[in-house]
């Protein structure tokens, strides 16, 4: 294979599935499914794509004085299948770049079926179940996922990189699946953990991982009982929640201050 994709190793791999998550995601969804992912299979990386025809790296952000260079890395590991990507999301000659992910995926892992992983915001209260929504490229698979309650997903505005990279596979006959786990509209920023495992849950059910939901389990208790501290100290912070608790609508003044009053509450007890 030529091009920008540096091979460290081939992996050992036949009918593989390939889940990809991308780190600029809402809800940190993506790279927390992900990043769960590969410590369940102790992954490691095989493959990369060279950043410089995909980013502008005279952009390049600096955080704490570390300069955070754009990242788009395969991982495979233990036996059960699978192969990982976990990537920002390319700014320039997009779709050089997937067409570059599914030629990976192809010659070196042998795939039979494509994952995409992506939070969509939603106007639901932190104490709801999350729905898990879904959108597919073929028929068939979708008949055939029919019983792990994804929800059909209908979009009416600019299409996704998921959806993009659905299409791409679509034209080489690789079935495959976008999950749109839902995420509470005020943790989109700061994260929604209840929405990553809604996810995790569907690829665990999928592949019988037996993942371990621990740790992510007394995370999400933690983001709770941090919230319920906010809705005592916060009276109008409580009403917003008990009107989203109830199935109705705040206003956009109201989202907005709920929101933020969210981030510098949970900004400030991480300090």
């Amino acid at each position: 294979m030529t091009g920008p994709v540096r091979v460290y190793s081939r992996p050992d791999l036949e009918n593989a599935s390939l889940i990809v998550g991308w780190l600029e995601d809402v809800g940190k969804v993506g790279p927390r499914v992900i990043e769960y992912l590969k410590t369940h299979i102790s992954a490691k990386m095989f493959c990369e794509i060279e950043p410089e025809k995909f980013f502008p790296l005279d952009g390049v952000a600096v955080i704490d004085d570390v300069a955070q260079f754009p990242m788009s890395k395969f991982f495979v590991g233990g036996e059960d299948g699978l192969a990982l990507f976990e990537s920002n999301q390319p700014l320039n000659e997009r779709y050089k770049f997937l067409n570059d992910v599914l030629d990976v995926g192809q010659y070196y892992c042998k795939i039979k079926e494509l994952y995409t992983i992506g939070g969509i915001i939603s106007p639901i209260a932190h104490t709801s179940p999350r729905r898990l929504l879904s959108v597919f490229n073929q028929s068939e698979f979708h008949d055939q996922l029919r019983g792990f309650e994804l929800e059909d997903m209908a979009w009416e505005g600019s299409p996704a990189i998921n959806s993009f990279l659905l299409w791409a596979a679509q034209q080489r006959n690789i079935p495959g699946l976008s999950l749109w786990p839902e995420v509470t509209f005020y943790l989109a920023a700061v994260g929604d953990p209840k929405a990553a495992k809604s996810a995790l849950s569907f690829f665990n059910r999928r592949f019988d991982l037996g993942l371990d939901f621990t740790a992510l389990d007394s995370e999400i208790e933690a983001q709770d009982d941090k919230l319920a501290t906010l809705r005592r100290e916060n009276p109008e912070i409580d009403k917003y929640m008990r009107t989203l608790e109830v199935g109705l609508s705040l206003n956009e003044d109201e989202q907005l201050k709920l929101a933020q009053g969210v981030a510098e509450f949970l900004e400030k007890d991480r300090t």
